[in-house]
């Protein structure tokens, strides 16, 4: 009964206000009354601020400072070795799978559209055909920036209006297309095994998405689709970003979405549903396709059959059938696997 209520507010408050209205409250430095809103906040959540960077409470001067507050170093190790992707995000596994018939699974029988998801991009859309995908929530307790899982140069940036309902796990299970309904930040990266796409998702008081190379994305909310690309690998003005390194945060808020083409990747198999992650830790690993092992041809030596001669009539010439050899075809050489290399 408590929840078909919370599900029916979703629908009935002025999600769009109330994220306008926190974000604004989140910005004010109110001294005393910003003090006593992140103590209360960090309590009732039980915050870890021993991770943090500036475990003081009282040094953040906004409630924004606060909530995107970088972690110590060493907080966060990030998995080594060439073929390895990190988790981009500390939360939990909300789905992660297969991308079906162009579908990914949301929860409790839902499934949405990856077109939709990618604003109709269909071109796009086909990239990542039969390949992966990986949600991960963001509770109000975790650490709200997000860091690349593999080293990644990228390609373009679309931010998409929509709604803000909340991304939870009871509203992903009962608002159909959730994540393709909601604003988003649908970020696309060219990787050593890939493509790969890294969405944020807004939400509900979710009062801003920034990124590192374009600063704050929204607001504003002008209700349009916006597109930036951006040069290619080794030309002027391209962004690469590393394994580990930020490429975003979240003001209040939200979930984050990656995309793998086919063949490309495999999850590690201690993530299911509702598995805790840590920015950094095992994500997935890169399957390559092995070089083709090289053949060294095979001589053989040239085998004399003997002719069988019949008894020659008197007069008659002997004929004798020729040598016959026996060939076999060099084999198809390659170049040498790589070997991995670590960070």
């Amino acid at each position: 009964m408590l929840d078909s209520i919370k599900i029916k507010l979703q629908h009935l408050l002025p999600k769009q206000g109330l994220t306008r209205l926190a974000g604004w409250g989140a910005d004010k430095r109110a001294a005393t009354l910003t003090h006593w809103v992140i103590k209360a906040f960090a309590r009732f959540y039980n915050v870890d601020m021993k991770e943090a960077q500036n475990p003081d409470l009282k040094s953040y001067a906004t409630f924004n400072e606060f909530f995107v507050r970088p972690l110590r170093d060493g907080a966060r190790p990030v998995v080594s070795g060439l073929d390895m992707l990190c988790l981009p995000a500390d939360g939990a596994v909300s789905q992660l799978g297969a991308i079906t018939d162009g579908k990914l699974f949301q929860a409790k029988g839902h499934f949405y559209s990856l077109e939709a998801l990618l604003a109709g991009n269909y071109l796009l859309a086909e990239q990542f055909k039969d390949g992966q995908f990986a949600t991960i929530y963001l509770a109000p307790r975790d650490y709200h920036r997000v860091h690349m899982p593999c080293d990644g140069v990228l390609c373009e940036m679309i931010y998409v209006p929509g709604d803000l309902f909340s991304v939870n796990p009871l509203t992903a299970a009962n608002v159909p297309n959730l994540f393709a309904r909601n604003e988003r930040v649908i970020c696309v990266f060219d990787t050593e095994f890939g493509p790969m796409v890294q969405i944020l998702v807004g939400a509900t008081i979710v009062g801003s998405i920034e990124t590192v190379w374009a600063g704050c994305v929204t607001p504003p909310r002008e209700g349009i689709i916006k597109r930036w690309t951006y040069p290619a690998a080794g030309l002027e003005g391209a962004i690469a970003l590393e394994k580990g390194q930020e490429m975003g945060r979240f003001k209040l808020g939200s979930t984050v979405i990656n995309l793998f083409a086919a063949n490309q990747t495999r999850f590690m198999p201690n993530l299911k549903n509702g598995t805790v992650t840590r920015m950094g830790e095992p994500f997935a690993e890169a399957l390559r396709t092995p070089a083709t092992a090289t053949v060294e041809p095979v001589v053989v030596e040239p085998v004399v059959i003997e002719p069988v001669v019949a008894e020659p009539a008197v007069g008659e010439p002997v004929a004798a059938e020729a040598p016959v050899t026996k060939e076999t075809p060099a084999g198809v050489a390659t170049a040498e696997p790589q070997a991995p290399k670590d960070y």
